[in-house]
């Protein structure tokens, strides 16, 4: 049953409480690839394998992501997101039983479809908390969990790989999300529908059915085009998250630790400083520029487009931590605003199924990146190394491409007619909370 939204405290007692199952999702989904050596001289496989591991949790993700969608704008988000915790941690926690290639991927596999529930209902309901005035501060502070997420479960996989043995890295994961799925029960409350929007908002009692759905979101160019630029983005963003560890520990020979590490905390630590300062700084340009979250977004991505490169060929691992923590800064600015920028395009009752497809359109396409990476780095002329450095640099491509395609969105949101992007309700909370 829904909850009136008690617009004070509570709104920011939810963000931290989907911040720690945001950081618990990532930290899931990293831990594998910071193990990728062990398994490599373990069970002998290639590159090419290691990728596929890597791309199945992604199409899985996103092929179930429009379905989680749909459910959470029809269905109990807390109720997904507490069954989508339970489900994947117990997923992770039996990943550390696989010994052969087909069971890596299925586990791999199966976590993809517990992870996929979580974003499309955890960022709809934050914007039932969170209206116009802090709707990106609270989404872009969210996603700050997915780099801190994506750091433990780098450093912490490969540290209880090294002591205890690469599967402990899988139970200790799987253990922790159990426990937070516990909290969940006890504390997450579900919202009412568009709340934020409106203070005597009433849900509706019918919605349209999941075709209906998907012809309504996908006449809107201007979502398409988010979700196509995401799909540019999200495949450079896989590439880093899959295969930097591996990267820094054939090209500079560092431990399993330091590798899994260094790879991911000078990008996810420079991202999660740069993602909140981006989601306040939009908040503030968008209550008098339209279509600021979508500029800022685009910035970060032309800038970054440079910073690609400059982390393929540095020739220094001095060079290589500047390069990565410059990336990191505009990946973060760019991650900021995905959901709140498609938002601006859809009513509050399609918020969960547009995060959905979202997420389908931009893993699907994102999981080709570490694919694309392992298939060029196993075959081809050139050492391996050579031949990773070449993909990871040509990748910076798809990054100018999302930078057109979002600029190309905001062309068609600044057409549209004008809406005050502060409605009744949402003065009336303000006036609420300034007393």
């Amino acid at each position: 049953m829904s909850t009136k939204v008690p617009f004070n405290r509570e709104k920011w007692i939810v963000l931290g409480l989907l911040w720690l199952v945001c950081m618990l999702n990532y930290a899931d989904r990293q831990a594998i690839s910071s193990l990728f050596p062990l398994l490599e001289k373990e069970f002998g496989f290639t590159k090419a394998q290691l990728g596929l591991i890597g791309s199945a949790f992604m199409w899985v993700y996103a092929a179930s992501a429009p379905f989680a969608g749909f459910a959470g704008d029809r269905l109990s988000r807390k109720g997904l997101i507490l069954g989508g915790c339970l489900f994947w941690s117990v997923m992770t926690g039996l990943t550390g039983w696989c010994g052969k290639l087909w069971q890596f991927v299925t586990a791999r596999a199966l976590i993809g479809l517990g992870e996929s529930v979580y974003f499309p209902s955890a960022t709809s309901m934050l914007s039932e908390y969170h209206g116009p005035r802090t709707r990106s501060t609270a989404l872009s502070l969210h996603q700050s969990a997915v780099y801190i997420g994506t750091i433990a479960g780098g450093g912490i996989g490969a540290l209880l790989a090294e002591r205890y043995g690469w599967r402990w890295a899988f139970y200790g994961f799987g253990g922790a999300g159990i426990v937070i799925s516990l909290l969940l029960l006890l504390r997450l409350r579900e919202p009412g529908r568009g709340a934020s929007e409106d203070l005597s908002f009433q849900e509706k009692t019918e919605l349209p059915g999941f075709i209906p759905t998907l012809r309504i979101l996908f006449s809107q160019p201007g979502v398409l085009l988010l979700m196509l630029a995401f799909a540019c983005a999200n495949a450079v963003g896989s590439i880093f998250l899959i295969w930097a560890p591996t990267f820094l520990f054939e090209k500079f020979h560092l431990g399993l630790v330091a590798a899994g590490v260094s790879a991911v905390a000078s990008i996810q630590l420079a991202s999660a400083v740069s993602a909140p300062l981006s989601g306040v700084i939009a908040d503030r340009l968008s209550m008098n520029l339209r279509g600021a979250r979508m500029m800022v977004q685009a910035v970060g991505l032309i800038a970054g487009t440079f910073c690609v490169v400059a982390v393929a060929w540095a020739p220094s691992m001095e060079s290589l931590m500047t390069a990565m923590i410059c990336f990191g800064l505009c990946k973060g600015a760019y991650d900021g605003g995905i959901f709140a920028s498609v938002f601006e395009f859809v009513e509050p009752g399609q918020r969960a199924s547009v995060a959905g497809l979202m997420n389908f359109i931009g893993w699907g396409g994102g999981a080709l990146g570490p694919l694309m990476v392992g298939l060029f780095s196993t075959y081809g002329s050139g050492t391996p190394m050579e031949r990773m450095s070449g993909s990871i640099a040509w990748s910076g491509v798809a990054y100018v491409l999302a930078a057109a395609l979002i600029l190309a969105s905001l062309r068609i949101y600044r057409r549209m007619p004008h809406f005050s992007a502060i409605s009744a309700g949402e003065e009336e909370r303000c006036s609420m909370e300034e007393r």
